[in-house]
């Protein structure tokens, strides 16, 4: 505790946290919104096929990873409070933010395996994957009330998603050259796998290495947590209980009560966005060929994370003039738009101004969220339960989301339908966020 104390708000640390952004965002950007949607429709359409059978049924591809989506989220909801009762008990909390960061870094060199004819090993990496990103990012989180003064927080918050988009583009682009050129780097079809294949394969393990090499900087600095003084006995469930204890202190603060609720309902539908965009993309929109539909969606990708840079950092001088909550509920009502518009969308000029609103929004509202939640927090060093419930909360939220998308979609015949859904909770989430700071 002494030595978080005595770091606490220094230049150093403050970096050390961020540059946890700059490592595992290439996992968000490359697994998550770039290039594996893009393998998972090659793979597909190489095989000729739409649907697989699999978990005793047959399925169709988009629904089938957004339900196993949906399942991994299941599975970290359950995991984070059982970290955090360990963590807080223990103290050892960067000891979890090490084992899960090299799980998700380990599960993206798995997917070089990834295959129809294994398909139950590449949905587990995938699985995996999901589950290291989530969890260590939740354990990050927790830090920044550790490491950083009320008034840093929007600051340094903004500062790790842009380091994170900058990153994540840098690794990005030199796969995008990668796979568009793979001559070029020597790769070449084999096997009656082609180039192309082959190429966004080596790029899910850059992205491994890159995540457990650069979160070598955040691991030398970041404290090793706080160790929770009192009752020992069943640890494991302990955080269960510190949710529990969570919930009973919302009762005593309003503000923070209702900034959750807002929160949970608006982040279900951005998450869900971030999650099936490319999926959205790769199958709603008319491409002229299959290399169009690559270089399309990747440059859209691309696209967004250039402009959520300068989006996190104009939504944290927003928050400053305007106020969070203020911040917050424009960008939602621009996300609302931006659904309404996503339902019809068809041409590759479509995606690509709606890319461009997308990446204004994205990093803002990810960014302000965390530490709007920080600043509501009461005087408290247990700020690992906190944030595990925050993370939770998110949590439940995707798998909600993500699970209703699959559906609609299943039911319907199309993603589009279910923007319309999605627009919904945003409206919500507004509603929501204009009682925050009513007295009653």
């Amino acid at each position: 505790m002494a030595q978080t104390l005595a770091l606490k708000g220094s230049k150093k640390l403050l970096n050390a946290w961020a540059f946890y952004d700059w490592a595992n965002s290439v996992y968000s950007l490359v697994i998550s919104s770039a290039i594996f949607p893009l393998f998972y429709g090659l793979l597909f359409r190489t095989a000729g096929i739409e649907h697989v059978t699999i978990f005793g049924g047959e399925i169709a591809r988009a629904p089938l990873i957004s339900y196993v989506t949906s399942l991994a989220f299941v599975f970290i909801a359950i995991v984070t409070p059982l970290v955090s009762g360990v963590a807080d008990y223990m103290g050892n909390k960067k000891v979890f933010l090490r084992f899960f960061c090299y799980l998700g870094a380990a599960s993206c060199i798995g997917l070089y395996w990834f295959s129809l004819e294994y398909i139950y090993f590449g949905l587990a990496c995938y699985f995996f994957g999901l589950v290291g990103f989530w969890v260590s990012f939740a354990i990050n989180n927790s830090y920044l009330p550790d490491i950083a003064y009320p008034e840093q927080q929007d600051r340094i918050s903004a500062k790790g998603f842009s380091l994170g988009y900058i990153g994540s583009v840098i690794l990005l682009v030199f796969n995008l050259a990668m796979v568009m050129n793979p001559d070029v780097f020597g790769i070449t079809d084999n096997g009656g796998e082609i180039a192309e294949m082959k190429a966004m394969k080596y790029s899910f393990i850059s992205v491994g290495i890159w995540w457990a090499l650069f979160s070598q900087y955040t691991f030398k600095h970041l404290p090793k947590g706080y160790k929770r003084q009192g009752e020992r006995h069943h640890i494991i469930l302990n955080g269960f209980k510190e949710l529990k204890l969570v919930w009973h202190q919302l009762g005593e603060n309003r503000k923070l009560k209702r900034y959750l609720g807002a929160f949970f309902t608006y982040s279900m539908a951005v998450q869900t966005i971030m999650l099936i965009a490319t999926y959205f993309g790769e199958e709603e929109i008319v491409w002229g060929s299959d290399s169009e539909r690559t270089t399309g969606l990747i440059v859209s990708i691309l696209l967004i994370q250039i402009v959520a840079i300068l989006g996190a950092t104009a939504t944290a001088r927003a928050s400053k003039a305007f106020g969070n909550i203020r911040t917050l509920v424009v960008i939602n009502v621009i996300w609302v738009l931006l659904c309404i518009y996503a339902y019809f969308l068809q041409t590759p000029m479509d995606f690509y101004i709606a890319a461009g609103f997308v990446g204004v929004v994205m990093g803002g509202i990810q960014a302000l969220s965390r530490s709007t939640y920080s600043k509501f927090l009461p005087d408290t060093t247990d700020t690992t339960s906190f944030f595990s419930f925050y993370d939770v909360a998110e949590k439940i939220g995707i798998i909600i989301g993500t699970f209703m998308y699959g559906m609609i979609s299943q039911l319907t015949g199309s993603m589009r339908n279910s923007t319309i859904f999605l627009a919904i909770f945003f409206l919500i989430g507004i509603f929501l966020l204009t009682r925050v700071n009513k007295k009653n």
